[in-house]
């Protein structure tokens, strides 16, 4: 078994001596350089990229740079996915994205991690559990989802929060640990639809 397909199957990996697993960190790291080296306006050259090199998109995305992934063939995102400024993708596993996910800016997803004890971490090893998150979600801006989490269908992450658990569908969300606050309602959209308090049209 490669330290590839070890990674790929949660087990420990050696991410720090395998040259055929460094190597593909380091093609991903030059994606990640050449793609934020395009203007804002080659917007052909940016889908481009992404559509060659993730291992799945939907016919419209859109991923603002700057943007940083380790390994971008691991990366599936659905139809109408948008990441704002500052999106990083640790993808030691893979990453399943569905369709109409939106992410605010400074949000990570960090499949990769390293082992509590000391003399495990120091010989370089590390393991990689898979992120899925489902479709229509929202997930607000400085968010950091780590490996190993299912996000449901319709769910909200609150701004800044610390995703450690799984997040049912239809939820609103947020905290660290982030953990669910309450169901999100038809109330919710009659809200925002009133207009910020204390100002009128």
């Amino acid at each position: 078994m490669t330290e590839k397909e070890k990674a790929e199957a949660g087990l420990l990996y050696d991410a720090a001596f395998d040259e055929e697993f460094l190597a593909g960190r380091l093609r991903s790291q030059e994606l990640s350089f050449s793609y934020n080296a395009l203007r804002p306006s080659q917007t052909a050259e940016r889908e481009r990229m992404i559509r060659e090199n993730f291992k799945h998109t939907g016919k419209k995305f859109l991923v603002e740079q700057p943007f940083r992934c380790d390994f971008w063939e691991r990366v599936s995102v659905g139809e109408n996915f948008y990441s704002n400024y500052n999106f990083v993708i640790l993808a030691g596993n893979f990453i399943e994205i569905g369709d109409n996910v939106m992410f605010g800016p400074d949000c990570g997803l960090y499949a990769a991690g390293h082992p509590l004890n000391a003399h495990t971490r120091n010989l370089g090893l590390e393991y990689a559990w898979p992120i899925r998150i489902g479709d229509n979600v929202w997930v607000g801006g400085g968010v950091k989802i780590m490996g190993g989490v299912t996000i449901g269908d319709n769910a909200v992450i609150a701004a800044g929060s610390i995703v450690t658990k799984d997040i049912p569908s239809g939820v609103l969300a947020g905290g660290n640990p982030c953990r669910v606050l309450r169901e999100i309602s038809e109330e919710d959209d009659a809200r925002y639809r009133k207009g910020f308090p204390g100002h009128s049209l």
